[in-house]
């Protein structure tokens, strides 16, 4: 299954609930469980961006969508990477020749 790490921030009303944020993050688990996904971790961060989401979702369009089901709640804006384990990047690098 895909691997996915999203970079989040927090929007003004997101922030103004920060202490709501554990129960929003089990609430993302369980939209994501029930669309299929895993949320692998989450972690709460300082610097340029507020958490950072490692999830498993069958495909890009279940992650989007998911994400996008999020996003709509006003709390976070997301910025999603697919990421590559080293055996998913090691037959990459076969393919490429």
């Amino acid at each position: 299954m895909p691997t996915y790490v999203a970079l989040v921030n927090w929007t003004d009303q997101g922030i103004a609930a920060f202490k709501d944020s554990p129960k929003r993050a089990d609430a993302f688990a369980k939209l994501l469980q029930q669309a299929g996904g895993k949320l692998r971790d989450i972690y709460w961060t300082i610097g340029p961006h507020d958490m950072l989401v490692i999830a498993d979702a069958p495909d890009d369009e279940t992650m989007t969508a998911t994400l996008l089901q999020l996003g709509a709640l006003g709390n976070v804006r997301t910025t999603t990477l697919r990421a590559f384990s080293k055996r998913e990047f090691s037959d990459i690098t076969k393919r490429a020749g």
